[in-house]
């Protein structure tokens, strides 16, 4: 029983804490914004971003490890990218550069 009034009195606390934040108190908080999810690239955007990196579209899947038909797909507009898909794109479409660098 102890654990459990123990738990209870840190969310209390926390709850606290939270409110005092929101009514514009000085709190010791770590509070992390969430970034809003990625915009819907249309098949045009993919294919310029492929092209900045003068790559093909099998090159260019395996820099975002997927499968080529994955990327011609995108292309015709047949299929959608994944949210996953859609941060990689986003990010390689306002540094292409990224895609290209690997850790050793």
């Amino acid at each position: 029983m102890a654990g459990k009034a123990k738990m209870f009195e840190e969310l209390k606390g926390a709850l606290t804490d939270a409110l005092k934040y929101e009514q514009g108190e000085r709190v010791d908080l770590r509070v992390t914004q969430i970034p809003p999810k990625p915009r819907e690239l249309k098949p045009k955007q993919i294919r310029e971003i492929r092209l900045g990196l003068n790559a093909t579209q099998v090159t260019f899947a395996i820099f975002l490890n997927v499968h080529p038909n994955t990327v011609r797909s995108w292309e015709q507009g047949t299929r959608k990218p994944r949210a996953g898909d859609l941060k990689l794109l986003t990010i390689a479409k306002s540094n292409p550069k990224a895609l290209l660098v690997t850790e050793r």
